[in-house]
């Protein structure tokens, strides 16, 4: 499977690439807003974390096993970085690809998640061969929950108070979408 094109992934509205270091203060200002990285794993402290982030993830081959990718997800139009997404590649194909993605908060709303999600889909079960996808979501994040219906993914569990998140044990509800079920 050849996932080096997909390291560049365009929609109507949107470019997704690699981060870049001019996105650092943005990434900080946005990831580190409370509204946007309240049900976040990676909150950074500072601007200097951020910067690491990147650095790693540009260091590391897009589409490695058992890897996370995190791409920029850009206004098409302008280049403005919007938010970042990403993409977790399993050690195998037999595995469920999972994503993830954050939005500043002035650009939510605006369908640009939804828009995001369908074009990777696409490629996941397309071009890229997986056969499953899986989404992990904090039953209050009501914006990751109507998004992952919008794309047609379905609730496969709840687990209540399943997930030690910031010293607080969280409820997971767990979503998921097979290839044969992705709407073309």
């Amino acid at each position: 499977m050849d996932k080096t094109a997909g390291s560049i992934i365009q929609t109507a509205r949107l470019i997704l690439d690699p981060l870049r270091e001019e996105d650092t203060a943005t990434v900080f200002v946005y990831r580190s807003d409370p509204a946007v990285s309240q049900y976040q794993g990676w909150k950074p402290a500072n601007e200097a974390e951020v910067d690491r982030f990147i650095a790693d993830q540009r260091a590391r081959a897009f589409g490695t096993p058992d890897s996370w990718c995190q791409l920029a997800i850009r206004d098409r139009e302008t280049g403005r970085l919007l938010g970042d997404f990403g993409i977790h590649f399993p050690p195998s194909l037999d595995d469920p690809i999972e994503f993830g993605l954050s939005l500043q908060p002035d650009a939510q709303g605006n369908g640009f998640a939804r828009e995001a999600m369908e074009a990777a889909i696409d490629l996941a079960f397309g071009p890229w061969g997986y056969r499953r996808l899986v989404a992990s979501v904090d039953p209050r994040n009501s914006a990751s929950v109507a998004l992952c219906r919008a794309v047609g993914m379905r609730q496969e569990g709840h687990h209540v108070e399943s997930y030690l998140f910031r010293g607080e044990w969280v409820d997971d509800v767990v979503f998921a979408l097979l290839a044969r079920e992705w709407r073309k």
